[in-house]
């Protein structure tokens, strides 16, 4: 019989924890990112073995479907707006608990994010 169980590497649900940190003050959202990341990387797994499988079996055709449907199925992250940055920015400088930005970089947003604003 094949196993078609999705479970995560360790590895990737200890970087999940890690990731969680930032949520530590609220128990309750904690354990929602790490659920929540665990969801989507299941997902995301078992759609791509359908694709996979629609790929193989159904030949040329099907390939151009099948990034079709990842396509609409797994958009591009949207990228933050200069607002969000620098409200992250401005978050980083009076918490100085991110340390995914440096103090540079965040003043930076900052700056520009000012700098956008009518006089």
């Amino acid at each position: 019989m094949t196993d078609h169980s999705i479970t995560p590497p360790p590895e990737l649900v200890q970087e999940w924890w890690e990731q969680a940190d930032q949520y530590q003050d609220d128990p309750r959202t904690y354990f929602d990112y790490v659920a929540t990341e665990a969801a989507q990387w299941g997902a995301d797994q078992e759609l791509e073995a359908c694709l996979r499988l629609v790929e193989i079996d159904a030949g040329e055709d099907a390939y151009d479907f099948a990034r079709y449907i990842r396509a609409a199925r797994r958009p591009e992250p949207k990228q933050p707006s200069l607002k969000e940055q620098a409200l992250l920015a401005l978050s980083h400088l009076v918490k100085g608990a991110d340390e995914s930005m440096d103090t540079t970089e965040a003043a930076e947003y900052v700056r520009r994010a000012l700098e956008a604003l009518p006089e």
